[in-house]
């Protein structure tokens, strides 16, 4: 793997992890202290995450990418027309077998799981279901909705309330595709996305203070 995109996978990781905090300032030479690159690689890895829309240039330096409420609620709409899609195609397309995969997926999370395989997972899980539909488009649309919500998500599954719902939504889903019922999987996909949704939006509002006071920027309103 070249050091541009070693770089970039790090960095990519710290920015979605919330390592680093949305509106955190970067310099250059601070990323090539931290990597151990050169300006090149450094470079170039960033303007490949500004593609990304994870970090913004701010006059000569960078910085990671606000958290924009206003976001999350046009992802919502986005994500309701392409999962709806997919899990119809799922419930015509999937065999067993495919669909037994999921559900091990799930249960490979324990309900002690950290909470980064909790996050994981419930990403995991969206793209899969896209996979079921047959259909690579859409699974790679819904993978690039659900990086975009990545950060966002992190906050809201720290709770083990919001964990246990997810899981129990998801499951449902995924039952519902088992029995080839398309119009109650459509609306129940529909209906935990804008559960999610809820959720990530509460989460943030009721946190906004304090999550300024630590330095992450949470910008625009839904």
């Amino acid at each position: 793997m070249s050091q541009m995109l070693q770089i970039h996978d790090q960095l990519r990781e710290m920015i979605l992890s919330l390592d680093l905090a949305p509106g955190e300032r970067l310099t250059e030479r601070w990323l090539e202290s931290r990597f151990g690159g050169s300006r090149t690689p450094v470079r170039a890895a960033l303007v490949r995450l500004e593609a990304e829309e994870l970090v913004q240039r701010d006059g000569r330096n960078w910085i990671v990418a606000p958290i924009d409420l206003g976001e999350i609620a046009a992802l919502t709409e986005f994500r309701e027309a392409l999962e709806t899609a997919a899990v119809r195609h799922a419930c015509a397309r999937a065999t067993d077998a495919d669909i037994d995969a999921v559900e091990d997926l799930l249960n490979a999370c324990e309900p002690d799981a950290p909470r980064e395989e909790w996050h994981r997972v419930g990403t995991d899980f969206h793209v899969e279901l896209a996979r079921l539909s047959g259909n690579d488009f859409l699974v790679k649309a819904i993978s690039a909705a659900m990086t975009k919500l990545s950060r966002a998500r992190w906050l809201e599954v720290r709770t083990e309330e919001a964990r246990g719902n997810a899981f129990a939504e998801h499951r449902h889903v995924l039952d519902l595709i088992r029995r080839r019922d398309a119009d109650a999987a459509a609306e129940a996909i529909c209906g935990h996305i804008r559960d999610t949704r809820d959720r990530l939006l509460r989460s943030l509002e009721d946190d906004r203070r304090g999550l300024r006071a630590r330095g992450f920027a949470i910008i625009g309103a839904a």
